[in-house]
């Protein structure tokens, strides 16, 4: 028997004892089979939506406007899905605390999916909290972004004298796209 041959063989001999086995076993197992099958064939790679470098300049625009309007100095940054900042605007006057305080409002927005007045009114200071995770700000100013029901961006405003000012921002410049998000 040459080589072929015997692969061939031990190919049909091993398909023979699958095919036994298969038989032999629970429609319970074949579907657990079956799931993990569809699992292990998922896609590698996984698309998230991301907002547009035209919709963030909408929105950070639109926040400037109300800032003016509301005479407020502020800073405007818009992070991406992942909390990598993808735009920072500091208003005429803003504080040089604007920055930071803004970026950390629209990475705790965008990271928990809420505004971060409603995140904030659930710390209480009795223990650890999500208020310790690093790069985190619980301050009213930082609104997510979302399309099709999940967040794609968060928007951080800092520098009014209280976070209701900052969030009352940042919902107005969300107006500016919300019509345009799936």
């Amino acid at each position: 028997m040459n080589i072929r041959t015997r692969l061939v063989a031990g190919s049909l001999s091993g398909l023979a004892v699958l095919a036994g086995a298969v038989a032999a076993t629970s429609p319970a197992a074949v579907a657990d089979a079956a799931r993990t099958a569809r699992v292990a064939a998922a896609e590698p790679v996984v698309q998230t939506g991301t907002l547009s470098a035209d919709a963030a300049l909408k929105i950070a625009d639109a926040a400037l406007k109300e800032a003016v309007k509301q005479k407020q100095r502020v800073t405007v940054v818009i992070v991406d899905r992942s909390g990598a900042t993808r735009l920072v605007l500091k208003g005429d006057g803003a504080g040089p605390q604007t920055e930071e305080s803004a970026r950390r409002k629209a990475f705790t927005a965008v990271s928990f999916g809420r505004t971060t007045s409603e995140l904030g009114k659930g710390i209480n200071g009795g223990g650890p909290s999500i208020a310790d995770i690093p790069g985190t700000l619980f301050l009213g100013g930082g609104v997510p972004v979302a399309s099709g029901g999940a967040p794609v961006a968060g928007i951080g405003v800092g520098g009014a004298p209280s976070g209701d000012i900052d969030e009352s921002i940042a919902q107005a410049a969300l107006k500016a796209v919300a019509g345009q998000l799936r």
